[in-house]
């Protein structure tokens, strides 16, 4: 095989940050993982009934582009309860990451910029170069908040998009009502268009969840099932965004992902009617006994939504400090696999409380120590 056949925007894609880290963990036996990225509890059981019922009966084949209509209706009702815009339309898609491919193809042309926040989501900054843009990064350090100045200085005649995702991954940020309004008043008032991320929005603990859609009736809001219902595997997500926009990402997933999985959908009806305030009170917990294991060691910023903690290394690189946990058994993520910087690591609390304790514990044990051992 050639070389010569491999895309030049290949090339433009690394994904070195992520592997080297599970190289290195490939010989764990037993590792404390801190790592994850989606709920560590399993699917709820009667959403995995009502998924093998669907099967059973036969709900195999396509479903229409946008979703099966019973699932629509109930979507469509709370989008319009929350927003009551006159031109919202929500549909189903596989994933959020499938909608997020619909989103950037259907709205960026090769050059146009990306506005996003360091530290982002990884796939925000692949997924803009597969789909020709440029991303342009605004920095939110030292403590991951976002100012409107710094935003309003990095639009150009080739911004197009503003991606914002809160509560936010790696960081665990929750924007404030305050930033989130003027976010999304930027947006409208340079008429750029403003992307929602808001898979997370089940898991915030310490203050309202608030949509930009609330101030800008042109926000595209990406959400779903993953996060919330630990489905992750099974890939459905939803959109809604004005109809004009919703139309053009349809006939894009038409020829792309098709539809969502037609048995998931069904599966998805009664995932959406459960109650899930347990599961977020329990990593609120969860969250608050991975903070108070490494208080005093590391300063604690972010937390606030998602599960995850975003902690500054105490000696050396992100990548440095990430190698020595691994070999002390702790797999966590390095933090310039999120940002243009390496001066942090990403650390879940989506785990069992005795690895969280673990995990706390040789933090701790790795920032007395001071740097690698020889």
């Amino acid at each position: 095989m050639s070389e010569r056949w491999i895309a030049d925007r290949m090339h433009r894609i690394d994904a070195s940050g992520i592997r080297k880290v599970f190289d290195l963990a490939a010989s764990m036996q037993r590792p404390i993982n801190l790592s994850i990225g989606q709920p560590h509890y399993d699917t709820p059981q009667p959403v995995k009934d009502a998924l093998c019922k669907a099967v059973q009966e036969g709900r195999n084949a396509y479903s229409q582009t946008q979703g099966i209509a019973p699932l629509l209706k109930v979507l469509q009702a709370d989008v319009d309860s929350r927003y009551n815009h006159a031109d919202r339309q929500v549909f189903v898609t596989s994933g959020t990451s499938g909608g997020l491919v619909l989103a950037l193809f259907t709205l960026l042309n090769p050059g146009d910029e990306v506005i996003v926040f360091d530290p982002w989501f990884v796939m925000y900054r692949h997924l803009t170069t597969l789909a020709g843009g440029t991303v342009v990064p605004v920095s939110t350090y030292p403590d991951f908040r976002i100012r409107i100045n710094d935003v309003r200085r990095a639009i150009t005649p080739r911004t197009r998009l503003i991606i914002f995702n809160s509560p936010a991954n790696p960081t665990g940020i929750v924007a404030t009502a305050e930033e989130t309004q003027a976010i999304a008043e930027l947006a409208a008032e340079h008429d750029i268009a403003l992307i929602s991320d808001e898979i997370y929005r089940s898991f915030v603990y310490d203050r309202e969840f608030t949509s930009p859609a609330t101030w800008n009736d042109r926000t595209i809001v990406i959400d779903g099932f993953s996060k919330s219902h630990s489905m992750t595997g099974l890939r459905l997500g939803f959109m809604h965004g004005p109809k004009y926009l919703i139309q053009q990402m349809l006939k894009l997933q038409q020829f792309t992902f098709v539809c969502a999985p037609h048995p998931v959908q069904w599966a998805g009806l009664t995932a959406w009617e459960m109650d899930l305030e347990g599961n977020r009170a329990d990593y609120r917990r969860k969250r608050d006994l991975l903070a108070d294991g490494v208080r005093g060691h590391y300063e604690i910023l972010g937390g606030e939504g998602a599960f995850y903690l975003f902690l500054k290394t105490p000696w050396g690189t992100g990548s440095e400090f990430v190698a020595e946990a691994i070999r002390n058994n702790l797999l966590i993520i390095p933090g310039g696999v999120f940002s243009s910087r390496d001066s942090h690591f990403r650390v879940s609390f989506a785990a069992a409380d005795e690895v969280i304790r673990e995990g706390a514990e040789v933090l701790c044990r790795l920032a007395e120590q001071g740097g690698p051992k020889s």
